[in-house]
């Protein structure tokens, strides 16, 4: 068996100390870190981050995105959800068979994982683990170094490729070992433990439940606007606008059709992303609540309208109730 494992590198503490451990019986080791809107926060690119950690270690890591098919598992997961919109198990068997595909590109023998028995309640129950191994067909080619000595060997153990009594027995929700761990090898590169997916939040698992409620086609970059601004719904049309500086940069990065970017002239206020056109009745409404947020008294109302060039436009203030048009899946 070759001496090359994938590690499934989150960017946490526990994926950092498997793959080290790894990394320390002579088994060269290349991350994959995959991302998605669902999981990831605005203030740190989390790809980014999982590339420090990859840097901390010496090895090399890919980031890979999730993808458009991911959503269809959220929607309908075969093994449901947890508390809230997690589909904890479903998404561990969707991301191994995906590190599976990159094994068999990179010639590697197996997988890493940072694992620990019973330390989640959904996805990391012992007879869980079995089936998200059978599912994602990765029988035995899964190895969790914090808490292989809980498990019978995998193939990487009994072809001595791994020292089983290397490994660890770590099991709970504790992380007392680990911090252990980390401070022999003086590892730093890690997030908190506390971090976690979108989808376990009850005020984010709520606004995509609306979200797939409402009965109109979205894309992953409409989910991913969830997780900020202030979102209205008027004439049909989905418009979000930041409530502060961090998030209208956020907006004018995130800009791609079929989204307009508005962006006020002459005036501290909001940005936005407006869904699909804009007519008269919906530049009235974005001037309205341009005007609202941005505490602005003049009229008319001047904001820049970008879709690939820019149109300047100015329409007379309004007086509006916003709470009117929020929509269900608001922040």
């Amino acid at each position: 068996m070759k001496r090359k494992a994938i590690s499934l590198l989150s960017g946490g503490l526990d994926s950092l100390l498997a793959s080290r451990i790894t990394l320390e019986q002579g088994v060269e080791v290349v991350g994959v870190h995959f991302t998605s809107p669902l999981c990831n926060g605005i203030k740190e690119d989390e790809g980014e981050r999982a590339r420090r950690t990859g840097a901390e270690l010496g090895i090399r890591v890919l980031v890979r995105d999730k993808g458009e098919e991911y959503l269809n598992l959220v929607r309908n997961p075969k093994h449901g959800y947890g508390k809230h919109m997690n589909p904890c198990i479903d998404c561990r068997i969707y991301m191994l068979k995906l590190t599976h595909r990159l094994m068999l590109e990179e010639g590697a023998a197996f997988i890493v994982t940072g694992e620990v028995l019973g330390q989640r309640p959904m996805s990391q129950r012992r007879e869980t683990m079995r089936l998200i191994e059978k599912e994602s067909g990765l029988e035995g080619l899964i190895v969790r170094p914090l808490s292989a000595m809980l498990f019978p060997p995998t193939l990487p153990e009994k072809e001595g490729v791994l020292d089983r009594t290397k490994l660890f027995a770590v099991s709970g929700r504790s992380r007392r070992r680990q911090y252990e761990l980390i401070e022999r090898y003086g590892l730093s590169q890690f997030s908190s433990p506390a971090g976690g997916c979108l989808l376990a939040d009850p005020i984010f698992a709520r606004k995509l439940r609306d979200l797939f409620d409402c009965g109109e086609p979205f894309s992953m970059r409409d989910v991913g606007l969830l997780r900020l601004g202030r979102h209205f719904r008027f004439q049909g049309r989905r418009l979000v606008f930041g409530r502060n500086k961090e998030e209208n940069d956020y907006l004018e990065a995130y800009w791609s059709p079929p989204y307009l970017l508005v962006r006020p002239e002459g005036f501290k206020g909001p940005c936005a992303l407006v869904e699909g056109g804009a007519d008269e009745g919906v530049l009235k409404f974005i001037a309205a609540i341009l005007a609202f947020y941005g505490k602005h008294q003049a009229s008319p109302v001047h904001f820049d309208v970008y879709d690939g060039k820019v149109t300047h436009c100015a329409v007379e203030r309004t007086e509006i109730d916003p709470e009117k048009y929020r929509s269900k899946e608001a922040p």
